[in-house]
Order: C-alpha cells, then structure tokens, then sequence
C-alpha cells in the first residue's frame, strides 16, 4: 500500500518537474534570441540561454520554504543533469566529462551572482554588461545586449507575479521575447 501511494506522488513529482523543465527550456529556445539578438545558436550559445532562464527560475524562488525549495533544488538537479546529458550527445567521453561540467557549473555559479547582483540594484547598465560579457564574449559591442536586458527585466518582474502555488503545481510563464526594429 504505501509502495503504491509513495509511487504515485513520485510520479506526480515526476510530472511537475517535467513540466517546469520542459518550460523553462522552451523559453530559453526562443528563436528570436537567435535569430534577431545574434545569441549564438551553438551548444555554447544555448547554454547560456537555458542558464540564464534556470537563473530567473531559482532567482523567483529564493526565499521560500518547503515545497517551492524542493522544486528549486529538483530542478537545479535536473538542469544539471540534461548538461551532462548533453555533453555525451556531443561526444566527450567519460573521462572529460566530470572536468567539463566542474567548469559549467562555476560558470553558472558566476553568472548568476552577477545577474542576481545587477537585478537586485536595479542597475540595467550592469545586466547589459554582464550578459554581454558572458553570452557574447566573442563580440567586441554587442548592440542586441540591452534587448536581452530587458527581457530578463522583465522576465523577472513577470516571475515574480506569479503565485508560488501556482509554480510548484507545474506552471511558470516566461515572457515571449519580441523582435525590436
């Protein structure tokens, strides 16, 4: 019986993160960003992108407890496990890939503290040039950076709307990314 009972809130546990994954990657596969803000589509490109929207998720759900917590820390499991994934996919062996996702994982860990940083102060010269300098390092000017800044603004403020209940019941909603002219 209890076999049964615990089976089946996995499951449902299952279903939730899924979801919530499948959200968050759908958002940061946004064509625009590749192909009007020149994010480069590149594995390197893309995770930036998916970073960059696990980070506006864990920033929404800093500070609460129990359940949200719990998601928060799934999903930080299951996004790191899809780059571990992925890093197979493109043909590093066994032996190169825990050095890759060490390095990953600081540049994660960095980008978020200074996207996190430039949010809390409001300071959008800041998140300009933080995603610059981390999506498009290649670039000496970046002219779609302040597009991008504005929709992880945005994306934050929309975030942050959201009821908590609704979010670790499965449901989170980015903004959609607009082409600007």
């Amino acid at each position: 019986m209890f076999q049964r009972l615990f089976g089946r809130e996995r499951h449902a546990n299952r279903a939730i993160t899924d979801a919530l994954y499948a959200q968050i990657v759908a958002a940061a596969r946004q064509t625009v960003f590749y192909s009007h803000w020149n994010v480069p589509d590149t594995p390197l490109g893309r995770f930036e992108m998916l970073s960059l929207h696990m980070f506006l998720f864990q920033h929404r759900l800093r500070g609460e407890d129990g359940v949200a917590q719990e998601v928060a820390q799934v999903l930080i499991d299951e996004f790191f496990l899809d780059v571990d994934h992925s890093l197979r996919e493109l043909g590093i062996g066994d032996v190169g890939v825990p050095k890759r996702m060490k390095k990953l994982a600081k540049m994660f860990y960095g980008r978020t503290a200074a996207y996190d940083d430039a949010l809390e102060r409001d300071d959008r010269d800041g998140l300009t040039t933080a995603l610059a300098r981390n999506v498009r390092p290649d670039a000496g000017t970046w002219p779609e950076a302040p597009q991008l800044a504005d929709y992880v603004a945005d994306a934050s403020r929309q975030l942050a709307a959201q009821p908590t209940e609704s979010i670790v019941a499965g449901t989170v909603a980015f903004p959609l990314a607009k082409e600007v002219d």
